[in-house]
């Protein structure tokens, strides 16, 4: 039988959707009553009380950033006392920051379908230095076997130190000279390469004065990390701010304890962080590529950059929000659309509708460059400037010309769809660059949920149809239309480009047909069990398909297992 575990997060997720944001919801409203009356003990308990009742949905469904924030909020609110003065202002304050970060990332996990709980270490963090409690690392989520790490300094070519002990302590105070005025630097946010450059350049020369020993080893791969950094131009955030600040106390060490510092292991915690740098930066170069391959590691799915997108999102505007302006930007599509079409058709073409598009074009690109859709609004205020030339040149565009402004106008529509059911990403504004490709194209999506539902439908259809089937003493008439509907549904599967599933759809309909239609006895019971699971087996996968999250093959090769037992 198919394990109910099998049934993915975003599916449990969507159960108890609602119930999580009514539960924010009233958090945030008792948290305010406590703040305009702080004697109002009863207030502050219930907003308590209703977060440990998200934080028990979210450790139900398996979402460890929400499980991890909402702990993090009811500890600092055990801290916040009845009556609470002024000087618990900045208790308050984080934990309003909190509970909006939390509505956030909900409405972010409802439509990536993926989560990220590292987007909500900011905050986490915050929390925790809000009640003095150490911050957690960055990569406080990554885990990695340091058992299989491999040589960090074989790929940078350092030669060996050779001269004497006064000379070994010189260069050793000179590094970390060099150190602290890149760690300076960054601490200050002042020349971001710079800093990287002489933060790395301190690096190697540890690494050479500690050659054959095991402290060598965390200054290679600091190294290999700095030149990462630099080439793949990834901030240094706060918390990358305190490991650096971390590593300086090595670098201490190394001059005041001598040759016995460099004897010691590296913490742990500081090698993975430096590995989930590497990790993260979406560097191909060979010696990223051979530490990630020595963990047994794959470059992440967002790269730094990306990742800082995805962090911005949960501070940006909500779906509310974006509900509304996605609304205004349509209405004002669709007129701009007809305006094209009978510029297009001929229909009495005016030279002056030139001007109104162009005028709704520059407005189009003003409120995308305030949603931080760049290249989209780039790609509206030249098309205006276009409209604006063929008017100055009395002249209505030409079928091509027509055409590039079509297209323009559709990445534009494309973009606030996905915007209302995916929020602002760059990916979002990669539809500038990206024309009329599948993955982008909203078209294409919407076709999918329709193959999707009609999936589900048949599905829903089969089982029912087997159920009255059985309670009717194995009444063959109502099995009578489900291959023919199994069959239209492996059609939809096909021009959706998965075969696979196709082929387990109407691997089901023979199913169906060879061993309940065509034969007179009744099948027995492990003939419709495997059946039921073959088809549950189905239907969660295609939820998933329907729902925009990355295909599981292994639900079909549970499906075409629970068939081959089904035919034997």
């Amino acid at each position: 039988m198919v394990q109910s575990s099998l049934a993915t997060r975003p599916q449990s997720f969507d159960l108890v959707k609602s119930e999580i944001e009514q539960t924010i919801k009233h958090a945030g409203m008792s948290l305010d009553r406590f703040q305009d009356n702080r004697e109002s003990g009863e207030d502050l308990q219930n907003c308590v009380d209703y977060l440990n009742q998200l934080r028990g949905i979210f450790v139900l469904i398996e979402l460890r950033g929400g499980t991890l924030l909402c702990q993090e909020t009811v500890a600092l609110a055990n801290d916040v006392p009845v009556g609470a003065n002024d000087d618990k202002n900045i208790l308050l304050t984080s934990l309003n920051s909190a509970l909006f970060i939390l509505q956030r990332y909900v409405e972010y996990y409802h439509q990536q379908r993926v989560d990220h709980p590292e987007l909500l270490l900011p905050v986490i963090n915050d929390l925790r230095e809000a009640r003095k409690a150490q911050p957690y690392p960055e990569s406080w989520f990554f885990d990695i076997d340091l058992n299989k790490r491999p040589d960090f300094c074989a790929g940078l070519g350092l030669s060996p130190m050779t001269a004497g002990r006064d000379a070994h302590e010189m260069l050793a105070r000179r590094m970390r000279l060099t150190y602290q005025v890149g760690l300076l630097g960054a601490l200050r946010e002042r020349d971001d390469q710079v800093n990287k450059r002489l933060i790395g350049r301190a690096a190697r020369g540890f690494a050479r004065l500690c050659a054959g020993t095991p402290m060598a080893q965390m200054w290679g791969l600091l190294a290999t990390v700095m030149d990462t950094m630099l080439d793949r131009s990834m901030v240094i955030s706060k918390a990358r701010k305190r490991m650096l600040m971390r590593i300086e106390s090595c670098a201490r060490e190394v001059i005041y304890v001598g040759q016995a510092a460099s004897a010691k292991e590296a913490p742990e915690s500081l090698i993975r962080d430096l590995v989930y740098l590497l990790y993260r930066s979406g560097s191909t170069n060979p010696e990223v590529v051979a530490v990630l391959h020595a963990f047994d590691l794959t470059p992440a799915e967002y790269t730094d950059t990306q990742f800082e997108a995805h962090s911005k999102r949960l501070y940006g505007p909500g779906v509310d929000v974006l509900k509304s302006l996605s609304a205004a930007l349509q209405e004002e599509l669709n007129q701009l659309k007809d305006k094209l079409d009978i510029i297009e058709r001929g229909i009495e073409p005016d030279l002056a509708e030139l001007s109104i598009i162009a005028m709704a074009l520059d407005r189009m690109s003003n409120t995308l460059l305030m949603v931080d859709l760049n290249q989209l609004s780039e790609v509206a205020r030249r098309e205006a400037a276009k409209l604006r030339q063929w008017e100055a040149e009395s002249r209505l565009p030409a079928e091509r010309e027509l055409y590039s402004l079509a297209d323009a106008v559709l990445d534009i529509e494309s973009a606030i769809l996905q915007m209302l059911n995916r929020g602002v990403t760059s990916e979002s504004d990669a539809l500038a660059e990206a024309r009329n490709s599948r993955q982008h194209s909203v078209y294409f999506n919407e076709a999918l949920l329709v193959v999707s539902d009609e999936a589900k439908d048949a599905l829903t259809l089969a089982k029912r149809a087997i159920t009255a089937y059985v309670d009717t003493d194995y009444d063959k008439l109502h099995l009578a239309n489900l291959p023919a509907t199994l069959h239209s549904v492996w059609g939809g599967l096909q021009m959706a480009g998965d075969p696979s599933a196709a082929e387990t759809v109407e691997r089901v309909a023979r199913a169906i047909q060879k061993k309940l239609l065509d034969t007179e006895e009744p099948p027995n019971g492990m003939v419709l069990e495997a059946l039921a699971d073959a088809l549950t087996s189905l239907e969660y996968y295609i939820e998933g398909l329907g729902a925009h999250v990355e295909s599981n093959p292994k639900l079909l090769t549970l499906a075409a297992a629970a068939l081959d037992d089904a035919l034997l």
